[in-house]
């Protein structure tokens, strides 16, 4: 609990937070995960430890490589489909709304 705060007002917080996840539900969201991948899927359902279920999900994983003539950073990106997935809570790092509607 942040310092200065009293128990019911980090309960407060912590309950707007769940609201906000809970009011997405049905909705196409963005989650970039420690690893540094993104994935954007409709939330189906969660728990109180991010742990999520999406579905009309996609990956996005991105790779920086090095050119060995130029040394030059290149980026590669790669996205898959995935129609249903499990996501643990404690690698999630960012969720959003996603910014593409469908």
């Amino acid at each position: 609990m942040p310092e200065g705060e009293t128990e019911q007002e980090f309960l407060a917080t912590f309950q707007e937070q769940l609201d906000f996840i809970r009011h997405s539900v049905g909705q196409r969201i963005y989650v970039k995960m420690h690893n540094g991948r993104e994935i954007r899927g409709r939330l189906y359902a969660f728990d109180p430890f991010l742990s999520m279920v999406l579905g009309e999900a996609e990956e996005t994983i991105t790779k920086v490589e090095v050119d060995e003539e130029t040394f030059e950073e290149v980026y590669k990106t790669t996205i898959r489909p995935i129609p249903r997935l499990i996501i643990k809570g404690f690698g999630v790092m960012v969720l959003s709304l996603s910014s593409t509607t469908s």
